[in-house]
């Protein structure tokens, strides 16, 4: 089926920065009997993050309804790519292995979005999931994360995060659905968890709301620096996109995730490989609701009423027993409507699915390089515990207490942007590893 597009640390001085050989790619990525070697990224020094919790939190949490309007410093320009040329991102450049980078296409776009050329033929030998939805690596990585293997689970997961508050004509309309209103609806709602995959330049212009994600026990993930189509970037811009979330995500909340997701899905084994060897595996998904589409900041003309259309071809479906796997839906924290959409369904999904965390559901319990966060795979009341077994390796979490604090409010101009999208943001070595994150 083919999809038309249309829209920690370890411390080093800047003289101690690798600078990145050229990025030479080979036709066909070298063959391995195991999954190309990963890396956690390394980071320059940074203060350590602060107001966050150091281990999973099951709760009690913060619910309050506002938030400091503070922004990192020391950080490109948002919504852009960022340059290829700092030290940081030459140092990150250094890190791969481009002799296990295959040699895709730079992808073109026309003004409509749509790919041009839209297709590498019928053998597909790059697995470009924009042209053939493929999801099963033609190199040593694992299968891209995509739906939940047990029946009735619905994998949650939001995309675009975290909501930044408006200025300007679309505040009134929009704040009172930015963060932490979506994350304390979750919360409200059967201490309902879900996997957030983060913009960086969100996060940077708005980091007390990712720490309110992570603090509440959600799943943190990338979702690049400004939104591209990650297939038409180049191997260092790639780089570049992935490298800055990473960082803004580490300085805000202390860990460093080991999952991203694609704007618009756009991925092949090129960008794959990139973001493995940075320490990443894919997620996908297998239902979409559009929802981003819908009349709103950001979004397009879809109707409401068509995006209610699906939720109720879902749950028909599930109660009438006609699926035989779990899903990961795809949804929005990007305006009003997105929200708005999630808080009239998700208490009747709750009520027919098994609705957790798009990793939970795939029994991914440690999301992140710093091994001391292990998640619950099932659902856990506030201040609750679990014990699970992930992957033959026993692991007893008990209940933390949330961490009280003070955050220093800083008043900041916060800047509107807009997305379009269709399938749709420790000090020492670093650690490898050659498994999946299963």
């Amino acid at each position: 089926m083919k999809f038309f597009i249309t829209s920690a640390a370890l411390l080093l001085s800047s003289s101690q920065l690798a600078f990145a050989a050229p990025t030479i790619t080979t036709t066909t990525a070298t063959s391995t009997t195991s999954y190309i070697p990963q890396k956690s990224p390394i980071f320059p020094s940074m203060p350590a993050a602060t107001d966050v919790v150091t281990s999973y939190n099951y709760g009690p949490y913060n619910l309050s309804d506002t938030l400091p309007t503070y922004t990192l410093t020391g950080y490109p320009e948002t919504w852009k790519t960022p340059s290829t040329k700092s030290d940081e991102v030459k140092a990150a450049i250094a890190q791969i292995d481009w002799s296990l980078v295959p040699d895709a296409p730079v992808r073109k776009q026309n003004k409509k979005g749509d790919f041009v050329p839209n297709t590498d033929g019928s053998k597909d030998p790059y697995c470009w999931w924009s042209d053939t939805n493929c999801l099963t690596p033609k190199i040593a990585i694992p299968e891209d994360y995509h739906e939940c293997p047990r029946e009735g689970d619905w994998g949650l997961s939001y995309d675009d995060g975290p909501f930044n508050l408006y200025t300007g004509k679309n505040a009134a309309t929009e704040n009172p659905y930015a963060e932490p209103a979506l994350y304390n609806f979750l919360a409200e709602h059967n201490n309902q968890k879900a996997s957030l995959f983060y913009i960086g330049s969100n996060v940077a212009n708005y980091p007390a709301a990712a720490k309110r994600g992570f603090n509440d026990g959600h799943h943190i993930c990338v979702h690049t620096w400004s939104h591209p189509a990650m297939t038409t970037k180049t191997n260092e811009e790639i780089v570049a996109e992935l490298y800055w979330t990473l960082k803004a995500i580490k300085e805000t909340t202390g860990v460093t995730p080991k999952c991203w997701r694609p704007p618009q899905g756009d991925v092949d084994d090129r960008v794959r490989s990139i973001a493995w060897q940075m320490g990443m595996r894919t997620v996908l998904w297998d239902w979409d609701t559009n929802d981003w589409d819908m009349p709103a900041p950001g979004g397009g003309n879809l109707s409401p009423s068509v995006v209610d259309g699906y939720f109720e071809k879902w749950i028909k479906e599930e109660e009438e027993g006609k699926e035989k796997v779990g899903h990961i839906v795809l949804e929005h924290e990007l305006n009003h409507a997105t929200v708005n959409m999630t808080m009239k369904w998700l208490p009747t999904l709750q009520k027919v699915f098994n609705v957790l965390s798009a990793l939970a559901c795939n029994n991914v319990t440690q999301p992140y390089w710093e091994e001391q966060f292990v998640y619950p795979i099932d659902h856990q009341p506030v201040g609750g515990s679990n014990s699970s077994t992930d992957n033959g390796n026993s692991t007893s979490t008990s209940a933390s207490t949330m961490m009280t604090a003070t955050l220093a409010s800083t008043s900041t101009t916060m800047v509107e942007t807009t997305i379009h999208e269709t399938a749709i943001q420790m000090s020492g070595q670093p650690l490898t590893a050659s498994i999946s994150i299963a």
